[in-house]
């Protein structure tokens, strides 16, 4: 058990710093719109580690002057806590904040083995709980069995283009030739550096993502997971990260590393819960091949070139359809929309991303960073058209860094889109 005066010193300090909190000035993220106030669901904002998730929560309260509670469990003298020192952190709030407070933010209380039972008990009392986590678990496992139908899930990633934009002062709008030069150089910076909020500004970035990586690896997996094979798991990771948007190949990856098909897979599993990667499916109507074949990308790009050993060529065209990715997936959670790729064999071009509204395919969206030469644009284009005419989805789209306009291809309008304009859509 954690003595009363600890838990009590480490809310003080944290309560100190909220008060300095100026949310005026922070950046406005589109997932701020998914709360749900006045409700008896908790608040459930789950995401990578250090994506803004906690920011996200003090900025939504702070706006509407909620008075709310704050505890913070990312803390090592709150390391050792277990689900008994919980009713004790909750008569410390209540000192703090009042015993009428009627929100409360638990942040990152995933390791507390038993929270859900204590937000479960918050929650019977009609205390409005906010609950950020770092891991998928959070939800796949004992969220979703005890508080079935009483959550809210917000899902947050890094900064979008849009965002990062606003952090920097970027003019979106302007058609001058001065304002159009540094959005196309804003968006180079972001498509190497990618868009970790502390990240930004920061001259040794090497530093902080290898940092990061090491804090997922060990907190979010390695002491959750129990693994041993902690050197296995690092590799394995710096190994998807260095091949973005390809299939995971479970045989090469045992091969590789010198460990059991079903290890790898957990281990990729266990990535993919971490959100250090996102994994995408196949589009097919047999379940099993959705099972199979999986592409694993990052959660940002930044982390790519950012690292020790980080010898991996540069595609420009891979780290572009890694950004359309994710700003799919914080586009589609909007809109319950679901997101595939879609390639019918081996020796088949693919479709980068099929979007669709439960088995309908409603948008087709094919990346490439440069169509200039007639050999890329006729490949692109004709994978868009046969694919179009195979599952009946009239709406195409190519993202290229190459200026908008409509052309018609076989009988098939295909909206070639600006990358820049298609990231910049709010």
């Amino acid at each position: 058990m954690i003595d009363e005066k600890v838990i009590l010193q480490v809310l003080v300090e944290q309560q100190e710093e909220i008060r300095d909190y100026k949310p005026q000035k922070w950046v406005s993220r589109k997932e701020e719109s998914l709360f749900e106030f006045n409700t008896k669901m908790a608040q459930v904002v789950i995401g990578v580690r250090r994506s803004g998730k906690s920011t996200l929560c003090h900025k939504v309260l702070l706006e509407r002057g909620t008075r709310y509670g704050y505890v913070n469990f990312d803390d090592d003298r709150l390391a050792d806590m277990q689900v008994g020192d919980l009713n004790t952190v909750l008569s410390c709030v209540y000192q703090l904040y009042g015993t009428d407070v009627p929100y409360l933010v638990l942040d990152e209380i995933q390791d507390v083995d038993g929270w859900y039972l204590f937000v479960n008990r918050l929650l019977r009392t009609d205390l409005h709980v906010f609950v950020t986590g770092s891991n998928a678990k959070l939800l796949s496992g004992e969220l979703a069995t005890h508080l079935t139908g009483r959550y809210n899930e917000i899902r947050l990633y890094p900064f979008s283009f849009s965002e990062y934009c606003q952090y920097h002062h970027i003019d979106t709008q302007g058609i001058t030739t001065k304002a159009d030069a540094e959005r196309k150089r804003a968006f180079m910076d972001y498509i190497h550096d990618g868009g970790f909020p502390e990240m930004q500004g920061l001259r040794n970035k090497r530093a902080y993502v290898q940092s990061l990586i090491e804090a997922i690896l060990r907190k979010d997996i390695q002491k959750r997971f129990n693994i041993r094979n902690i050197e296995a798991l690092r590799k394995l990771a710096h190994h998807l990260i260095n091949n973005a948007c390809q299939e995971v190949n479970y045989d090469e990856l045992s091969e590789l590393l010198g460990i059991a098909d079903k290890t790898a897979k957990k281990y990729v599993d266990y990535l993919s819960q971490a959100f250090l990667i996102q994994l995408l499916t196949k589009h097919s109507f047999k379940s099993k091949e959705r099972i199979r074949n999986q592409k694993a990308y990052i959660v940002d790009t930044g982390l790519e070139g950012n690292r020790e050993n980080a010898l991996a060529p540069e595609n420009m065209g891979w780290r572009l359809e890694n950004v359309v990715y994710l700003e799919l997936l914080r586009r589609c959670a909007h809109d319950c929309l679901d997101i595939y790729y879609y390639k019918p064999d081996s020796r088949a071009k693919e479709v980068d991303f099929v979007v669709c509204d439960k088995n309908k395919a409603v948008e087709l969206i094919q990346v490439a960073y440069e169509i200039d030469s007639p050999r890329a644009y006729n490949r692109e284009t004709s994978s868009l058209v046969k694919t179009s005419n195979t599952l009946s989805c009239n709406h195409l789209n190519l993202i290229a860094f190459s200026p908008t306009r409509n052309v018609d291809v076989e009988g098939k309008t295909i909206h070639i889109v600006s990358a820049l304009e298609w990231l910049l859509r709010v």
